[in-house]
């Protein structure tokens, strides 16, 4: 082969590995772009989730607002949880606290030392919400609480324990967590709405009367059924009243017991 020749086989070797080279190039360019056009997809995606969470946390002041994100639940009272002090009336949707103790039925769902009793209902999945008028009765507490929780001898309200609520006594209004958190609100509440969002781990209670913001219990992790919650205190004597939810909050739900 003449020098010549192989001048020329070179060149077009040179030429092979450069073409080759561009291809290679343009492809790895290709998937770079793919690439951060996807990262930046998904980079909008989580911008837009973090804007939607912030303005869900500051529609927290609007529960009226929430009511469009919630559905509203009839909840009806328990009477085998019901410990004997308390009196519920024929529609269930009542609880009054009374000096002497019923002659009940004994069961393993009652409460026998605190004077609480649980909602029919048993949620376990959604958003729901819920009324209970407390102008009535001078010191209570409200939230929710486990299924499984702990109805005999010393009973803890805690989350803890299984119990998310919030407690109006001695004319101070309480978060029961632990330790408990002192409240204040703007304006004496006559109805609190109770606000669950299961998937979310988040109950918040709301003060119905002048549409402030309670208190929430946020970043939970829920594990079965929960059921609304109502106490009266024996010291000061009252009356709870579950507020009917009707077609002005989109038509309200009925879940029972079965619905676990």
């Amino acid at each position: 082969m003449t020098k010549l020749s192989k001048m020329m086989l070179t060149a077009l070797l040179i030429m092979v590995l450069f073409f080759l080279n561009q291809v290679t190039l343009e492809k790895v360019t290709r998937e770079n772009e793919d690439h951060l056009e996807e990262n930046g997809f998904q980079q909008e995606i989580a911008r837009r989730k973090a804007q939607y969470k912030a303005a869900w946390r500051k529609a927290q002041l609007y529960p009226d607002w929430r009511k469009e994100e919630f559905q509203a639940v009839n909840v009806t009272l328990d009477e085998d949880t019901a410990h004997p002090s308390l009196l519920l009336s024929e529609n269930r949707r009542q609880v009054t606290w009374q000096e002497s103790h019923q002659d009940l039925s004994s069961s393993t769902q009652r409460f026998d030392s605190l004077p609480c009793v649980l909602g029919q209902q048993h949620i376990s999945s959604g958003r729901s919400f819920w009324e209970v008028k407390v102008k009535d009765a001078p010191s209570w507490d409200l939230g929710i609480c486990l299924n499984n929780v702990t109805r005999k001898g010393m009973v803890t309200l805690s989350p803890q324990h299984g119990f998310w609520a919030i407690r109006f006594y001695n004319r101070e209004y309480w978060a029961l967590t632990s330790p408990e958190t002192c409240l204040t609100v703007r304006e004496i509440p006559h109805c609190v709405g109770i606000f669950l969002d299961y998937e979310d781990g988040d109950v918040s209670f709301y003060n119905m009367t002048d549409g402030s913001h309670i208190f929430s219990f946020t970043k939970n992790t829920f594990s079965g059924a929960l059921r609304p919650l109502l106490r009266l205190w024996s010291s000061a004597p009252g009356t709870l009243t579950i507020c009917p939810m009707g077609e002005e909050n989109g038509g309200a739900i009925n879940i029972t017991e079965q619905e676990k």
